[in-house]
């Protein structure tokens, strides 16, 4: 029954992503939000969760950072983002192997549950195809980005592998 639970999880997950990468992983209009200045809220990283699923180990030495922007930029949109990685590789959601994840990338959040698969919206960019950069549409203002891997159900690792946040000024 968990394996239904997950592999159900994980499809609609995928679903997801495809519908984001089709369309450029655009905000749409009044999707925009302030950025916010407090620190973002993570949930403590539990290894097994309430449904037994056991979350993916992260390597100690992990971590994912941006190589562009770079924190306090001011960019035009679309907003050219690249990803680093160190200590793991990059492997598209749905495909288990050990050692790997994909990417996501949080806009203007202010606090992620790390025990649940993440959503796929506005705020929640998803790239389940193993891309390492993008293109982001923001609109004018100030915005925060973090990036978090997500195991091949975009579920969080344990514990998260997280970038710092940035803050970007969109002119």
């Amino acid at each position: 029954m968990l394996r239904i639970v997950i592999a159900s999880l994980a499809a609609l997950s995928l679903a997801g992503c495809a519908h984001h990468r089709h369309h450029g992983m655009e905000m749409g209009a009044g999707m925009a939000q302030a950025a916010p200045t407090e620190p973002v809220k993570f949930s403590p990283s539990l290894p097994v969760l309430a449904s037994g699923y056991q979350k993916v180990a992260a390597p100690a030495n992990a971590a994912v950072y941006f190589i562009s922007p770079r924190n306090g930029e001011t960019v035009s949109s679309p907003v050219s983002v690249k990803f680093g990685l160190r200590g793991m590789g990059v492997a598209p959601a749905g495909m288990e192997k050990a050692g790997t994840g994909h990417h996501h990338v949080l806009v203007d959040l202010a606090q992620v549950d790390v025990n649940a698969p993440l959503p796929a919206d506005g705020a929640h960019r998803h790239f389940g195809g193993g891309q390492t950069e993008t293109s982001l549409e923001l609109p004018p203002g100030t915005h925060t980005l973090q990036l978090i891997l997500g195991d091949q159900n975009h579920i969080p690792h344990h514990p998260p592998v997280l970038s710092e946040r940035i803050t970007i000024t969109v002119k």
